[in-house]
């Protein structure tokens, strides 16, 4: 195996996706290349925050704990003797029957408004969840992928960015490394370079200083990307001057 193959293993190499006289070949090569080294760090590092990703459950036992407080529900006072009726008034227990029973519908209402909520709570969590390892999994097989090829930049601050581009599947994962946090009301933007038209390629997270994400768009026809920092939200086109230009790798 060549050297310029074992470049393009450092991907699948921290995801423990190789055999092992691969991995072998690719630890001798990262003993003398302190670049590929780092980026196997880098990826390394990203690959477990990834795994860090919880799947969140809704509370469990909600109906049994209803169930279990309406026995203990008075649903009407004891009964006591009427006193004499006021002409042109209801009688009392028929007035306390129907302020139980309009008392119940109340609780009935809140609790299925509760339930109604708690439902979908938990339904915009799991498919957060589903969106999430779907990302993750888009990112690992990108980041795995045989012709897998990296370009590592370094940006101010002491920061890296790492950009794996996979042509066969047309995507590309930009792994960034100690990223300061912008200020507020503002976000990193990537942008693919295609042909000198800048086209918006995802936001970073502003709260994470190491993160793999997966670019927006296929690389399609880009030969280049970049970074700039823009409004919370992210722009239609570049607005500040870029933090890094490179081109992507071939």
């Amino acid at each position: 195996m060549n050297t310029a193959d074992l470049h393009t293993l450092t991907g699948a190499y921290a995801l423990h996706a190789l055999g092992p006289r691969e991995q072998a070949a690719v630890e001798r090569h990262l003993d003398a290349c302190p670049a590929c080294a780092r980026e196997v760090r880098e990826l390394t590092a990203t690959a477990a925050r990834l795994g860090r990703a919880v799947t969140l459950v809704p509370p469990e036992g909600f109906k049994e704990s209803v169930m279990r407080r309406i026995d203990g529900v008075r649903q009407e006072p004891p009964h006591t003797a009427a006193p004499a009726s006021v002409p042109g008034s209801a009688p009392r227990g028929r007035r306390l029957s129907r302020w139980a029973l309009a008392a119940c519908l109340a609780a009935a209402a809140a609790l299925g408004g509760t339930t109604v909520w708690q439902h979908q709570e938990a339904e915009d969590a799991r498919q957060e969840a589903r969106e999430a390892r779907r990302t993750t999994d888009q990112v690992a097989d990108i980041l795995a992928a045989p012709d897998a090829r990296t370009r590592s930049v370094r940006l101010a601050g002491g920061a890296s960015g790492t950009v794996v581009v996979s042509k066969e599947r047309d995507k590309a994962v930009f792994v960034a490394a100690s990223m300061a946090r912008p200020p507020g009301g503002k976000v990193y933007q990537l942008w693919f370079d295609d042909g000198g038209t800048m086209r918006s390629a995802g936001l970073l997270d502003p709260g994470r200083g190491a993160q793999s994400v997966l670019m927006v768009g296929p690389v399609g026809a880009a030969t280049g990307m970049g970074i700039t920092m823009e409004p919370a939200g992210g722009s239609e086109h570049p607005t500040s001057e870029p933090m890094a230009l490179m081109p992507l790798p071939t």
